[in-house]
C-alpha cells in the first residue's frame, strides 16, 4: 500500500493494489472485493466502485463484472466531503482505556461528538484527530457510535479500519451492550420496557418523537433509586434511536 499525504486537507489518501487469487474465479467482483478487502465494509467497497475509486486490470471496474483470476485490482480510497471539512483542535480528552485497535473516551456533557449544524468546531472528532492524527483516514474519526451534547459517558472509537469495520458489524448485530443511567420525571413504580417507533416530529422537524411511520425502538428500563418527584433509571437499550431515551420516557 503506498499512503498519499494530502496536509492541505488533512487526511491521507490510501491506494491498495492486490491480485485476484484463483479461488475467486466466476465471482462478481463487488463480492470478490468484499473477501479480498475484510478490513472494510461491503457498503464502503460498494461506494468506492460507483465513485469510480476501484480499477481492474487499468480499467474502470464495475461492481456485477465477473472476475477469472489473476486480475490485478486497484483500490484508491478517497474520503467524501463530510470526511474532509474537518480539522484537529486540541481539546482535553479523558481517555480510560487504549490498545492498538480502539480508544475509549469518557465524555464530558457539553461536548457534541461530531461537527454538524451549529457546531462545526469544538466537537470530540476535531479532538480525536489533534490527539491521534492517524485517525483521519478512518471515517468519521473512528466514531461508531454517538452520545447527545448533553449526556456523559463511555465512546468507543476505532483506531483502525478493521476494527471500525467490526464495531460496526457489532452494533448492527446488536451485540454490543449499552446501559444508561437516566433520571425521569415522576416516580416510576416497576421495572419495565417501552416498545414505540420513532422518526422525525411531523409538527417540529428537529425534534424526535413516537410516530406510526418511525423506525423500531426498544427501551428497557429496570428502578435504581426513587426520589420524591423523580426515579433513577437503568436503561438498557435494545435499538440505538436519535434521542431514544429522552423521547420513550
Amino acid at each position: 500500500m503506498v499512503e498519499l499525504a494530502d496536509e492541505t486537507a488533512n487526511y491521507t489518501v490510501a491506494r491498495v493494489t492486490r491480485r485476484v487469487p484463483d479461488t475467486l474465479a466466476g465471482l462478481r467482483l463487488d463480492k470478490a472485493l468484499a473477501r479480498m478487502f475484510p478490513e472494510h465494509s461491503r457498503n464502503r467497497l460498494q461506494r468506492w466502485l460507483k465513485d469510480g475509486h476501484v480499477s481492474l486490470d487499468s480499467h474502470a471496474a464495475k461492481p456485477k463484472q465477473k472476475i477469472w483470476g489473476g486480475e490485478r485490482v486497484e483500490i484508491r480510497s478517497q474520503p467524501g466531503p463530510a470526511d474532509t471539512a474537518f480539522r484537529p483542535e486540541p481539546i482535553a480528552l479523558d481517555v480510560v482505556y487504549e490498545d492498538d485497535d480502539v480508544l475509549v473516551i469518557n465524555k464530558a456533557a457539553g461536548l457534541v461528538v461530531h461537527p454538524g449544524s451549529g457546531n462545526w468546531k469544538g466537537t470530540l472528532l476535531n479532538a480525536l484527530l489533534h490527539r491521534a492524527p492517524q485517525l483521519a483516514a478512518i471515517p468519521r474519526a473512528g466514531i461508531v457510535h454517538r452520545l447527545d451534547k448533553d449526556t456523559s459517558g463511555l465512546l468507543v472509537v476505532a483506531k483502525t479500519l478493521r476494527a471500525h469495520t467490526e464495531l460496526v458489524r457489532q452494533l448492527q448485530a446488536r451485540t454490543v451492550k449499552r446501559d444508561y443511567l437516566a433520571l425521569v420525571h415522576g416516580v416510576v413504580k416497576q421495572d419495565g420496557e417501552v416498545s414505540a417507533p420513532l422518526g422525525r416530529d411531523p409538527r417540529h422537524r428537529t425534534r424526535m418523537a413516537v410516530v406510526p411511520t418511525g423506525r423500531p425502538a426498544l427501551t428497557r428500563f429496570k428502578v435504581t433509586r426513587r426520589f420524591a418527584r423523580a426515579t433513577l433509571l437503568d436503561c438498557s437499550l435494545a435499538t440505538g434511536r436519535t434521542h431514544q431515551i429522552r423521547v420513550h420516557m
